[in-house]
């Protein structure tokens, strides 16, 4: 079987700007596949890392599907109980942070809602071997992270669930960071793979694209102990659904270190860096030059300057935020809605695959 963890991150990156300049002109040509798992509220982190993306795409009139991945929580996690409640949790923050299925092409849905979407996981089992699932990168660093002892075959096969996820509405496009380029890699690896051996062997159109990167251009985002990515789980993370109070209290307790003159050095002062980040990522201003403001301010005026810019920042959202959970009836027409378009896709999809594999009764 062919290797496919060898792309190229440099060939990735160069076909995700020639994406990125081609969305601007033909954003129909497009169908974007994203999502989160609901293991949680989203935290600043996510919101410039990922949601501020999405809502720039559907923005521009591509057509969006974004996924709340609620079968994948069960892969790592045992808060089942809480898996319908961060459902509609995540569903608030999409639809607060400028996301809106009304006038937009997008389509939010719960993944246990679209049956169809899950028909394509045994087919697509067939294309992989066991020993590639083992190698996958990512998986490794996902069980490492979650500590797990005894691995369970959902975890295994969570980049095939993947493909899946991708390739039931026939995405041709899924925003990326680098350490989810082995994922999107199983998911092209299945699509050709699956053309090839049900379609291109009998002289049939090909039924799924593979689909491509869409790199991230916001650089990893810190928890606000400065040497973790931020989770809700490590602690290290402001939740937008935080008040400003609270968020004044969470970085008044971020790391920085003893040197009083700020400089923005990512390399040598990470923690002191990652903060003025946040500060740039909010305001817009160059890091640099928020470093040279503050100087011989110190750590104090650093945090007083970020917690001043983010809740600015966050302050439009977080009043509709309140003003969507006060209407739960409309998150539930949303998800009910998005899941039933989702599923008028899958059916499509799943007839396609019927016919190719000679399946039609």
């Amino acid at each position: 079987m062919d290797e496919i963890y060898n792309g190229s991150f440099e060939a990735a990156l160069e076909r995700s700007k020639k994406i990125e300049e081609d969305l601007k002109v033909n954003p129909s040509k497009y169908r974007v596949l994203t999502g989160d798992r609901p293991t949680g509220r989203l935290h600043i982190g996510h919101y410039f890392g990922s949601l501020q993306n999405r809502v720039r795409l559907a923005e521009m009139g591509v057509p969006t599907m974004i996924l709340i991945a609620d079968y994948q929580v069960l892969t790592d996690h045992d808060a089942y109980q809480e898996i319908s409640q961060n459902t509609k949790q995540l569903c608030i923050d999409y639809l607060a942070a400028g996301i809106n299925p009304e006038k937009q092409d997008v389509i939010i849905y719960p993944h246990s809602y679209v049956p169809e979407c899950n028909q394509l996981m045994i087919p697509f089992l067939t294309l992989v071997s066991n020993a590639e699932l083992s190698r996958n990168p990512t998986v490794k660093e996902e069980i490492e992270s979650a500590g797990l002892k005894n691995v369970n075959a959902g975890m295994y096969t969570y980049p095939v669930h993947q493909a899946c996820d991708i390739l039931f509405c026939k995405g041709n496009v899924v925003p990326v960071g680098k350490d989810q380029l082995p994922h999107l890699e199983m998911t092209r690896t299945i699509a050709g793979r699956f053309n090839k051996k049900f379609c291109a062997d009998a002289g049939k159109e090909p039924v799924f694209p593979e689909p491509q990167a869409l790199l991230s251009k916001t650089p990893m985002i810190l928890g606000l102990d400065g040497s973790q990515k931020m989770s809700k789980s490590r602690g290290n993370a402001i939740m937008l659904s935080a008040t400003e109070d609270e968020t004044a209290k969470m970085i008044k307790k971020a790391k920085t270190d003893a040197d009083r003159n700020i400089t923005y050095d990512p390399v040598n002062r990470p923690e002191v860096a990652n903060l003025i980040m946040l500060i740039s990522l909010c305001t817009g201003e160059a890091p640099e030059a928020i470093a040279s403001r503050i100087g011989e301010g110190g750590g104090g005026m650093l945090k007083a300057q970020l917690t001043e810019a983010l809740n600015e920042k966050l302050r439009p959202l977080r009043a509709e935020r309140a003003r969507l959970e006060a209407d739960p009836e409309y998150i539930c027409k949303v998800l009910t809605e998005g899941a039933q378009k989702a599923r008028e896709i899958g059916i499509k999809t799943l007839n396609e695959v019927r016919e190719v594999m000679n399946m039609v009764i």
